[in-house]
């Protein structure tokens, strides 16, 4: 993603983000969606009345929001065991380096420009209105040129301390996510995450690109790891806004269908995550300290998913959106530790 917002953690991948995140798909740009996505940024309250002085801490504040840093820790924390796993091995610290930093700045440019261009519908919802669009910390412009500027520095230091395919990989991550999610799909469509949070996978991609400057099927089945994930970790999250999406008009699935619909949805998405989980375990020719992982991570999943199918509550969907992340987060971890164990 999957991953405006998400804290891949989101938030959020949630995701790449905390339990009162606002991960909208997640991408390298990091997501998906998910999600890791901005928290209601009540710290930038307070700097809401300097900005008429022109305050500077104020304004690197909302910079620094504009590029939704929550988001951008999830989606690295996929980034770098896949560069583990296709090095079989530790790469080379420069390398990790500058596939990290590239990745973060492309993910933050993305995630500015998703700012400018949901402003409208930003200060329409409780969770978005201190966004530093909406609270007028700086203009539109001003945040669409910064934007563009961080895109254009992760293409060139990808290019030039990475590769050339890892760079056209991050910045075409960023144009789905602002082309295809944000201007088109996230306001027309009910699967808009579902679609829209490719671009929150694209990292995985990227970190594989970094280390063997080619792909293959095992980077393609992480890919889709991620971006089944999305669905479940960002529609449990928009259950909980669900209010705050239908007053402002984006046809996220819970507001367009019953809470009971979108838990069955979400339960299939995370059948279909845990087998395709188990199948990089054949493809990525991993050994049994991932595959255990795997299995026992997404049996817990499973747990919650039908524990939110049972009972269609929103307490339900949070712990299962802030198990996502946790969820996440392990497995990469299990993927760079078996790789370790294994290798080293």
């Amino acid at each position: 993603m999957v991953g405006s917002t998400g804290r891949i953690v989101p938030a959020d991948l949630g995701g790449l983000e905390g339990a009162r995140s606002g991960v909208e798909g997640p991408c390298f740009v990091g997501v998906g969606a998910g999600t890791v996505g901005s928290t209601p940024m009540t710290s930038l309250s307070p700097a809401v009345g300097v900005v008429g002085t022109g305050g500077l801490r104020a304004k690197i504040g909302g910079y620094v929001a504009l590029t939704k840093p929550r988001i951008i820790e999830l989606l690295l924390v996929t980034t770098l065991p896949t560069m583990f796993v296709a090095r079989r091995g530790v790469p080379s610290l420069g390398l990790m380096v500058a596939t990290l930093a590239g990745g973060a700045l492309a993910a933050g440019g993305a995630n500015a420009v998703n700012m400018v261009v949901d402003r409208d519908i930003d200060k329409l919802m409780h969770r978005t209105r201190n966004r530093p669009l909406v609270t007028g910390v700086m203009s539109p412009k001003a945040a669409l040129v910064f934007a563009l500027g961080l895109e254009a520095a992760a293409f060139a230091e990808l290019w030039t301390w990475v590769n050339l395919l890892s760079a056209l990989l991050a910045v075409s991550a960023t144009a789905f996510y602002v082309f295809v999610y944000t201007l088109w799909l996230k306001r027309v469509s009910s699967q808009n995450i579902v679609i829209g949070g490719a671009a929150g996978a694209v990292p995985v991609l990227v970190g594989w690109a970094a280390v063997t400057n080619s792909l293959g099927w095992a980077p393609v089945v992480l890919f889709a790891v991620i971006f089944i994930w999305t669905p479940p970790h960002f529609w449990a999250l928009a259950i909980r806004y669900r209010d705050d999406y239908e007053s402002a008009g984006v046809p996220m699935l819970p507001v367009v269908a019953t809470l009971k619909r979108t838990a069955r949805q979400i339960l299939v998405y995370t059948v279909l995550l845990v087998v395709v989980t188990l199948l990089f375990a054949a493809v990525g020719h991993m050994g049994p300290l991932y595959t255990v992982c795997a299995a026992v991570l997404g049996a817990v999943f499973l747990v919650y998913a039908l524990r939110l199918r049972q009972l269609a509550t929103p307490k339900a969907a949070m712990r299962l959106f802030q198990y996502s992340i946790t969820y996440l987060t392990l497995l990469f971890a299990a993927m760079a530790g078996d790789v370790l164990v294994r290798f080293h």
